[in-house]
C-alpha cells in the first residue's frame, strides 16, 4: 500500500492558523511551550521574529482532502543563540570550508531547553512527511541544515530512520517517586545531604517571605519585578536577553494558569523571583534573578521550591533547565537529552556523524558516573 499523500505549507506567523487548529495537533495533556498561545507570545512580543534571528517557518501539513493532519514549530535561524544545543564548532568548520552555515532551520521552542514533542502528528507517516517538508525547504532555500532539539523518543526514532544524526547531551531533573511531601523526599537522602539541604533552606528563608503565585494572583507589578530580575541576569550571563517585557504581559493575559512565579520578599519589598511553567508531565523551571544577594536563595527559589511545588501538584518530574552539576547534590538526577541533525554539506555531515557517535558514548559514560553521586540513601 502506498503511503498517504500530503501537502505542506510554511506559516511565517503562527497566527496564520487559529489557536484551536494548532493545539488540536498537541498530544493529550498540557504542553505549555508547544501551545499556540506561547508561540504566538514569542512572535507578537517581538522576541522570536526575523529581526531577532528567529524567523517563523512553521510546517503545516494537510492530507489530500485538505484536512490538517500535522504541524511542527520551525524557525529560520541566522545565529545559534537561544538553542542550548551548541553547534558553533560546526558553523566554524563549514565557514573554513568556504560554506555558509547560516541561515539554518531549527525545530525547537525559542529560548527553552525543555523536552517535548516536535513532530506534532498522530501517525508515523505524517511525522515522516513533516520531516521531508523540512528537508525540502532546506534544499529549496539553500540552507545548511535542519536541527530538531530536546526530542522525545518517538520523534527521535522517526528522524534516525530517515538519516538524521543523533546527538545526546544531559540535564538534571528531579524525579518524583510518589513523594507525599518535601520531607518525604528528604527521607530518601543520605543523612549528610538531608542535613545540608535543611541548613541551606533555613539560611535562605531567614528573615524573608516566599510566595508562589499563579493564575489571578499574578499582577503586573509582579511581572515588572520579574522582568527587572530577568534583564539583570540575562545581561550578565548572555549579554543580550531574548524576551521582551511585552512577552511576559502576553503570558499574563493568556497563560497565567500555566505559570508558577516564586517570589522572595524582604518585608513588602521583592528581592528575587523564579519563573516556572506548569505542564501535565513536569514543572519547567525557566528564568530567575535577584536584586539582593542572599546565601542559598537561588537554590531555594529555583530548586527546592520547584521540588516542593512539583510534589504538591503531583507532577512526575521537575526540569530545571540546562547545565548545573550543582543540582546533583540537591536531588536532581542526570538524564539524557536528545537532538537530531541533517546537514546538507556531505563532508560536514559525515564528519559530524562520526563525532556524534563518539560524543554519545562520552555522554552516556558521564551520566553513569554522575548517577553514582546522587544524594540518595544506598539502602533504599
Amino acid at each position: 500500500m502506498e503511503p498517504p499523500a500530503y501537502s505542506a505549507r510554511i506559516l511565517t506567523r503562527i497566527s496564520e492558523v487559529d489557536e484551536a487548529a494548532w493545539d488540536a495537533h498537541l498530544p493529550a495533556g498540557k504542553h505549555p511551550f508547544l501551545s499556540w498561545r506561547f508561540l504566538n507570545a514569542c512572535e507578537e512580543s517581538g522576541s522570536a521574529t526575523e529581526g531577532t534571528g528567529w524567523a517563523p517557518r512553521h510546517i503545516w501539513l494537510e492530507d489530500e482532502k485538505g484536512k490538517a493532519v500535522g504541524a511542527a514549530p520551525l524557525y529560520a535561524k541566522t545565529h545559534s543563540q537561544g538553542e542550548y544545543v551548541f553547534d558553533h564548532g560546526w558553523a566554524e568548520a563549514l565557514h573554513r570550508a568556504g560554506g555558509n552555515y547560516y541561515p539554518k532551520l531549527q525545530a525547537s521552542i525559542p529560548f527553552t531547553p525543555a523536552t517535548g514533542p516536535r513532530l506534532l502528528a498522530q501517525d508515523k507517516n505524517a511525522k515522516t512527511a513533516l520531516v521531508s517538508a523540512m528537508v525540502q525547504a532546506c534544499e529549496d532555500w539553500n540552507y545548511s541544515g535542519v536541527h530538531l532539539t530536546f526530542l522525545q523518543p518517538d520523534d527521535l526514532d522517526v528522524l534516525e530512520e530517515v538519516g538524521f544524526a543523533h546527538r545526546e547531551d544531559r540535564q538534571f531533573h528531579f524525579i518524583n517517586r510518589g513523594y507525599e511531601s518535601f520531607d518525604g523526599f528528604l527521607q530518601t537522602l543520605s543523612s549528610r545531604k538531608r542535613k545540608n539541604i535543611r541548613k541551606e533552606r533555613a539560611a535562605a528563608q531567614d528573615s524573608i517571605t516566599i510566595k508562589r503565585l499563579t493564575g489571578d494572583d499574578l499582577k503586573p507589578e509582579h511581572w515588572d519585578f520579574f522582568y527587572r530580575c530577568y534583564m539583570d541576569t540575562g545581561q550578565r550571563k548572555w549579554g543580550r536577553p531574548y524576551l521582551t517585557r511585552k512577552f511576559f504581559g502576553l503570558l499574563q493575559d493568556t497563560m497565567r494558569d500555566d505559570i508558577l512565579l516564586v517570589m522572595a520578599f524582604d518585608g513588602e519589598t521583592p528581592i528575587a523571583s523564579a519563573l516556572n511553567f506548569i505542564g501535565s508531565d513536569a514543572l519547567y523551571g525557566r528564568n530567575w534573578g535577584c536584586v539582593v544577594h542572599k546565601p542559598f536563595l537561588h537554590f531555594e527559589l529555583c530548586y527546592y521550591q520547584a521540588i516542593e511545588a512539583g510534589i504538591e501538584l503531583g507532577l512526575p518530574k521537575v526540569e530545571a533547565g540546562a547545565q548545573g552539576e550543582h543540582k546533583l547534590a540537591r536531588g536532581y538526577e542526570p538524564v539524557a537529552t536528545h537532538s537530531a541533525h541533517y546537514l546538507a554539506h556531505p563532508g560536514l555531515r559525515e564528519a559530524v556523524s562520526d563525532y556524534l557517535t563518539r560524543e554519545r558514548r562520552a555522554v552516556d559514560h558521564e551520566i553513569s558516573i554522575l548517577a553514582k553521586h546522587t544524594p540518595f540513601r544506598k539502602d533504599i
